[in-house]
Formats: structure tokens, sequence, C-alpha cells
């Protein structure tokens, strides 16, 4: 799984990781933050939430352009500096008055502006990675590794914002509301560490780090892209801007995560765990689960007898430490609504060596579905797990609320969280990095950095749509669901219907 890779992969991979920690330590109380700290109501916060998405993923497109014109080393590193503007404006307690919504709503600019510079042009040095004959057939292997250590850092992110605000309340004393600025504050230091390890790991992916000025690499690049007919251009192109449509949808139903399915981790799901279940809220027992799942890889497909024993031997300390967990569980943990979104990146982490094994199974026996294929099939996948929101929401009361404050309405199983973001990542896997991939490869060699970031704008597109199901709060919960499980039935459906145009591509 990790053999055959260009060393260059890990030293962005990390880079990556850094800045992923920061976004989503942000993201997962963002919207909590803003009806704690300034007493939005759903309504204003969804279009918050999803206008800062939109940004976010829409501003690639333009830090694209840019990087194909002055390079993208250059232009990931002024990113870096520019989300760290942002994440300093907001870790500053300001209050809730117009000074501090302005300063806010600058702060989210700024976020959005260095993500638009750093992300897409990040990606695209790890796709020219693979523009090398000897790692071209690990392309999707590669990204979907790249893409699980970015997760790591998501991963953490919920546990580090929930500790460092209970430590500001309890040790500094602080408010509810000020203690949110802390958690922003955190991403701070991670984008410090970032930088860090882009600067040390340059030599790494020294082949790939593009100027304004024309190097061989460059020539080399035009000639491959003059090579490309108008026609062939022209195809290459619509195949993809139909690709992406598709992908719009995929975004508005997934990044729910962090509004309504948000929403019903506050109001309806038990707020205290205990037994087995309650293990899975501490996030180094999900660490050692996916140990388990790396130890046991390397005891069934090591090349040598130590491989295989030294796997052996993670799984059993893995597994003596969950014991050793059990054996200290309190009578119960609290669960707090932030802590779900740990869920998605740990399962990301756990099932990429799955997915890599088992489409490298496939690949040996020539079955391996191309990567439009994969893509509709996440598209399913997604159904389904709003499908399942819907079996858990049927009989629960419509939110309610009491001087303007939610209602807790019901304690459902946090088991049915979990299980739809273990169904959504199954979906994610199929898609994001595949589809990130997807683009690195078909996209025209003169316009990558700008198709790159044309697949961001998909993403932010259906970021802005994720609203949609926010205005519907309030309403029963199965047409929430229902509505998202159509939409994601439709795409899939869509993307089914042209899937040989899109294969003649890729």
């Amino acid at each position: 799984m990790f053999e055959g890779q260009p060393k260059g992969l890990w030293a962005l991979a990390l880079a990556n990781t850094g800045e992923r920690f920061g976004y989503y330590t942000m993201l997962a109380v963002f919207t909590l933050f803003l009806q704690a700290n300034f007493q939005f109501d759903e309504k204003l916060t969804s279009t918050i939430f999803s206008s800062f998405l939109m940004l976010v993923y829409f501003l690639p497109l333009f830090g694209g352009m840019l990087a194909d014109k002055f390079g993208y080393s250059k232009m990931v590193t002024i990113g870096i500096f520019v989300m760290f503007a942002g994440y300093v404006l907001l870790s500053l307690p300001l209050g809730a008055n117009s000074l501090a919504i302005i300063a806010m709503a600058a702060a989210l600019v700024l976020v959005s502006m260095g993500t638009g510079l750093f992300k897409g042009n990040l990606q695209v040095m790890v796709g020219d990675l693979y523009n090398d004959a000897q790692y071209a057939a690990k392309r999707d292997a590669g990204f979907s590794l790249f893409y699980m250590a970015i997760n790591v850092g998501a991963m953490f992110a919920p546990t580090a914002a929930i500790k460092i605000m209970e430590w500001a309340q309890t040790s500094l004393g602080v408010s509810e509301a000020d203690s949110y600025h802390y958690a922003f504050a955190v991403a701070c230091g991670s984008l410090i560490l970032s930088i860090l390890i882009y600067y040390l790991g340059k030599p790494t992916f020294k082949q790939v780090i593009t100027t304004a000025k024309k190097t061989s690499k460059d020539a080399g690049s035009e000639a491959v892209a003059d090579e490309l007919s108008p026609a062939e251009t022209r195809e290459r192109i619509v195949c993809l801007c139909l690709v992406m449509a598709v992908v719009v949808f995929f975004w508005m139903a997934f990044h729910q995560n962090g509004l309504t399915l948000t929403f019903f981790a506050r109001d309806y799901t038990a707020t205290s765990s205990s037994g087995v279940q309650s293990m899975m809220f501490d996030v180094t027992n999900l660490v050692a689960a996916i140990f388990i799942v790396f130890g046991g890889f390397s005891v069934f497909q090591g090349a040598t007898a130590k491989s295989k024993l030294g796997g052996l031997g993670v799984v059993a300390l893995a597994a003596g430490y969950l014991y050793w967990n059990y054996t200290q569980l309190p009578d119960s943990v609290s669960v707090s609504a932030p802590i779900f979104q740990q869920f998605n990146a740990c399962f990301v982490v756990m099932l990429t060596p799955v997915s890599i094994a088992l489409f490298g199974w496939l690949g040996k026996k020539g079955k391996e579905p191309k990567a439009p294929v994969k893509i509709g099939l996440g598209m399913l996948v997604a159904a389904a797990a709003y499908v399942l929101m819907i079996g858990g929401s049927i009989g629960l009361p419509t939110p309610t609320y009491t001087n303007g404050v939610n209602d807790h309405m019901a304690n459902v199983t946090p088991n049915l969280l979990v299980s739809t973001y273990l169904v959504l990542t199954f979906a994610e896997l199929l898609l994001s990095p595949i589809g990130i991939s997807f683009v690195s490869k078909v996209a025209p060699p003169k316009y990558k950095g700008m198709m790159m970031g044309a697949w961001f704008v998909s993403t932010a597109l259906g970021n802005f749509l994720v609203q949609i199901p926010g205005y519907l709060w309030g309403q029963e919960l199965t047409l929430v669901w229902g509505v998202l499980a159509a939409i994601c039935v439709v795409a899939a459906l869509f993307i089914f219907s042209i899937i040989k145009k899109l294969n003649k591509v890729s």
C-alpha cells in the first residue's frame, strides 16, 4: 500500500494535515459559536455557514489561475500566511457587537482566500508527482493515501476544540461564548506547523515546484499540451464539467455534518453514553482501532516474516490498550454535538487501506471500475446514508424552541449518527480522492491549475446549497433527509446515463 509512492507525497500530505487540523477544529464548533455568541437563529447560521464553505471552495479557481501563471509553490506559501491572519482574527474575543461581526466576516474572507491559494495548488503538485512514468499506475492509490493523511488532522480536530474550550471554561473561568475563541486559536498553531513541514520537506518534491520563469519541465509540459487538439481539449473539459455538476450535489449532502446533522446531534441524540459504546467518544480508542486495521494488513500482506510479526505486535498492543481502557470506563461519559464530526475523518483513515486493497485486487483481475463509475456509486451510497437517517427519525417530533432556545426533544442512540457517518465515508472514498485523481489525469496540461480550481468550484456550489436543508429544519425530519436522499439518487442516475462518454477520456 505504501510501497512505490514518490517521497514528496508524504511531505505534501503532512503539510495539508496541519492545515486541515486547524480548519476542522474551527469548523467543528463554528455554527455553535454563531448561535452562542451572536444568538443567530438556524436560518441565518445556515446562510453564513454555507456561504463561508462556498467561498472556501470557490476561490481555488482563481488560486489555480494565479498558480498557472506565477507558480504553485509560491501560491501555496502565500495562502498559508493569509489563512493564518484569518484565524488570528477569529481568535480575538471581541464580544457580540457590530465590530465583532465585522471582524468575524473579515476573518472568514481571509481564511477563504488563503485556502483558495493553498488547497487546490497543493493537490496539483501532488498530481505532478505522478507524471513520472514509474509512478503513473499508482496515481489513484497515491491520492487515496494523501486524502487519508489529511483526515488524520480532521480526526483529532473535534476533540481538540472541545478540550480547549473545557479548559478555558474551567481553568480560566471564561464564558462558553468566549471559549470558542480558544478553539480558533488552535488553528493558528496548526498552520505554523504546516508551513514548517512544507519548507523542511521541499527537497523531496523539488521536481514539481514551478515558478513564473520557464524551466525545461515547463517546456515539456507545454509540448504535451500542444499534442492535444482543440477538439480533444474541449472534450476533456466538457467531461470534467459534467462530473463536477454531479459532485455539486454530493457536497450538498455530505457537508450536512456541520449543519443539520450537528443540529440533530444537539437536539435529538443522547447526551451521555455508557459501556462499550462510550469508548468511541475517546479519540485515543479510535486511534487504537486504526492501528488494529493497519496492523492486520501487515499481518496478511506483509512481504517478510519480520513485517508480519511487527503487524501482529501492533494489533496486540492496540487491543491491549482498548481492553485496559474498557476496564477504566466511568459509569457514563458526556456526549456533545461537535464530537460526532471526528467519526468521518476516523473512518477515512481506517477504511483507506481497505479501499486501496479492494480496488488493487480488482485491478489485478482487470475488473476495477473506472473513476466515473466509482463517482456514480458514491452518489448511491450517499443516498443510502440519508435513507438510514429517515429510518432513525420516524416518529420523532419536529424541532421546537423555548424562548428562542432549541429544546432537546429525544435521546436517540448515538449509533444512528455514527452509522450515518460510516456510510457517508464509504461514499466519500468512492468520490472525493478518486475525483481529484480524475481531474489531475484528464485536465489538459496547460489548464490543470484552473481545472483543479474548477473541481473546488463544484464543491463550493454544493456547499452553498448546504443551507437548503438548514432552511427545512423545523419541518418533519423525514422531509429533510428525504430531500437529500432523492437528490443523490437523481445525480447518480445522471452520471450513469453519460458513463460511456466519461469512461472514454478516463
